[in-house]
């Protein structure tokens, strides 16, 4: 019998785990079309972007991720864009039903992510307080917000900061200086990159238990090590004071981001004592010839 694995002092993962560009190095060459077994081999968490365009996948899918995810794994899925978009948290049925749907994962859910709309400022606080006030106890909650009030380190962002302290949510830390470090200088992906992710300050501040940093990289290495020195030394205290931290890395067009995922992971190990990653699946069979 394998033994239980010890908690993991920080959760690693990229935006998603079905991405063709993938194989022939996090995947085989010829991989299967179910990949999260493999995807989860190396790394220890996801983000759920599908859930916000798509809602609640179906009971069989989740059923299906339930054996092939690992007990140690953690999805970090994403509130539906109907309920923070469409609906603007003015429903709470439809927040609860997607986390009732969600159950046979519950075991394996790190922070699900409330990605709230560019426009969604503090007179709107009203609701989602009462979508915190009511959230399930035993599952981890993190909010995104975009509009600029809550960047100006005044009232308003004071008095969401203090929100989601009561609550015990953690506030995303979108970090975007790295994809627009540089001009897109032609570049599809990176052009793609800048015109969707908002150009927001970062801010870094852990409300709660399970700080989580999205990191937007660039297409050039060098840029991305650099903006990424600064989190070491904010990691390394939020897990010597027990924290958990999520990170999630992006690529421009996210063709390079399980490499560029595994790079920073190991800029880290040689300040913080992490468990080593397992080989991409390319690399394993390599070995084998």
């Amino acid at each position: 019998m394998t033994a239980p694995r010890a908690p993991l002092p920080l959760y690693l993962g990229l935006p998603m785990w079905a991405n063709q560009d993938w194989q022939g190095s996090l995947y085989p060459r010829q991989a299967k079309t179910d990949l999260l077994s493999d995807y989860a081999a190396v790394f220890s968490s996801v983000e759920g972007n599908t859930t916000f365009y798509s809602g609640a996948p179906k009971p069989d899918t989740i059923a299906a991720w339930a054996r092939q995810a690992p007990a140690h794994f953690r999805f970090c899925f994403k509130l539906p864009a109907s309920v923070t978009h469409d609906q603007r948290l003015g429903s709470l049925a439809s927040a609860w039903e997607f986390i009732e749907a969600l159950t046979p994962l519950h075991d394996r859910l790190g922070p699900t992510m409330v990605q709230l709309p560019r426009d969604f400022g503090p007179a709107e606080l009203p609701k989602l307080e009462a979508l915190l006030a009511h959230w399930p106890a035993h599952l981890p909650c993190a909010v995104e917000v975009r509009h600029p009030v809550f960047f100006h380190k005044g009232e308003e962002e004071k008095a969401f900061n203090q929100l989601l302290i009561t609550y015990g949510a953690n506030r995303v830390m979108l970090d975007v200086r790295p994809v627009f470090s540089t001009p897109a200088n032609g570049h599809a992906g990176l052009a793609h990159a800048q015109q969707e992710k908002p150009k927001v300050p970062l801010h870094v501040l852990s409300t709660a238990e399970l700080p989580i940093i999205r990191f937007i990289g660039h297409i050039d290495k060098t840029i991305n090590t650099r903006y990424f020195a600064p989190w070491i030394e904010c990691l390394k205290l939020w897990i010597s004071q027990g924290k958990t931290p999520f990170l999630f890395v992006h690529t421009a067009d996210n063709r390079e981001s399980p490499e560029m995922a595994r790079h920073l992971y190991h800029t880290l190990q040689q300040h913080i004592a992490l468990p080593e990653l397992d080989p991409f699946a390319d690399e394993k069979q390599s070995q084998l010839f």
